[in-house]
C-alpha cells in the first residue's frame, strides 16, 4: 500500500493496534470505527474460509479469543497468507468494502470480534483488492501439530546417519517440538518405530498421529537419541 494512505480518526468506539515484528510484510495502523456518515452505511461482503467453520475454528485455536485482533496494513495477499500459515495462523475469512469509510471499518471490527480474530489484515490499492475495493483478512492462530521446519537429508548427511531421515531446522516456542527439547541439527529417524523415509513420510506420520504422544528416535551430533513428545491437532484441519 502507498505510504500516503492514511485513515482519519474518527471518535472512538473501539481502538485497536498492533505492533508488527520486523521484516514482515505488513505495516502497523490503528482501526478507529465511529458513528456512520451521512451517507447508506456499507455493505460487507464476507468469505469464509472453505472448512474453517466457527466450530472448527473453536476447536483449533490456539488459545481463547483476544479482547482485540493486532491490525496491519498488507500489500501481498497470498504472500501474507503463506507466511503466517507457516507460523501456525489460520485465514479463517475475508470481509470486502466499497468504500473503507468510518461504516466499513465498524463492521470490520465487528466481523473481527465475532470470528475470534488475532489478527486482521486491511488491503487497499493492492492486487487482493480490486479497484476501489478494501480487502480485510482475518487470521486466528491454530495449535502447531508439531513446531519445527525439517527438510530431507542430503546424500552426504545420509551416509553420515547410515538412514533415511529428516533434519530439523528453526524450533518455535512454546510448541510440541520445543516440549520435547528438539533442537536445530537434529536427525529424526523414526516415529514409534516406524521409519521416516523423507520430508513427506515424515509429514503423514504427524498427521496420522495428530493428538497423541509419540516417540521420535534421533541422531544428535552423532549419537542416538529418544524423545517423547506429545503432538498436536493438525494446524490445516
Amino acid at each position: 500500500m502507498a505510504a500516503s494512505v492514511r485513515y482519519p480518526l474518527l471518535a472512538a468506539v473501539a481502538s485497536l493496534a498492533v505492533l508488527v515484528a520486523a521484516g514482515c510484510s505488513t505495516r502497523s495502523i490503528r482501526v478507529e470505527p465511529g458513528a456512520p456518515d451521512a451517507a447508506p452505511a456499507t455493505a460487507e461482503r464476507y468469505s469464509e474460509e472453505p472448512g474453517r467453520t466457527p466450530a472448527t475454528v473453536a476447536a483449533f485455536r490456539a488459545a481463547p479469543p483476544p479482547a482485540a485482533p493486532e491490525w496491519s496494513e498488507g500489500e501481498d495477499f497470498l504472500a501474507d497468507r503463506n507466511r503466517l500459515g507457516a507460523a501456525g495462523m489460520a485465514h479463517v475469512g475475508s470481509s470486502r468494502f466499497t468504500p473503507w469509510d468510518a461504516a466499513a471499518r465498524e463492521q470490520a471490527v465487528a466481523r473481527a470480534r465475532a470470528v475470534g480474530a488475532d489478527r486482521a489484515i486491511v488491503y487497499t490499492g493492492t492486487a487482493a483488492a480490486a479497484d476501489d475495493t478494501t480487502l480485510v483478512a482475518y487470521y486466528v492462530r491454530f495449535r502447531l501439530p508439531f513446531g519445527a521446519t525439517f527438510r530431507d537429508l542430503r546424500e552426504e548427511e545420509r551416509a553420515a546417519v547410515g538412514s533415511a531421515g529428516v533434519r530439523i531446522g528453526t524450533v518455535l516456542a512454546g510448541t510440541p517440538a520445543e516440549e520435547a527439547n528438539l533442537i536445530a541439527g537434529d536427525v529424526v529417524v523414526a516415529v514409534d518405530g516406524a521409519p521416516v523415509t523423507d520430508r513427506a513420510g515424515f509429514q503423514a506420520l504427524l498427521r496420522n498421529h495428530a493428538g497423541r504422544r509419540v516417540a521420535l528416535r534421533l541422531i544428535r551430533n552423532g549419537e542416538p537419541l529418544e524423545r517423547s513428545v506429545r503432538l498436536g491437532a493438525p494446524a490445516q484441519p
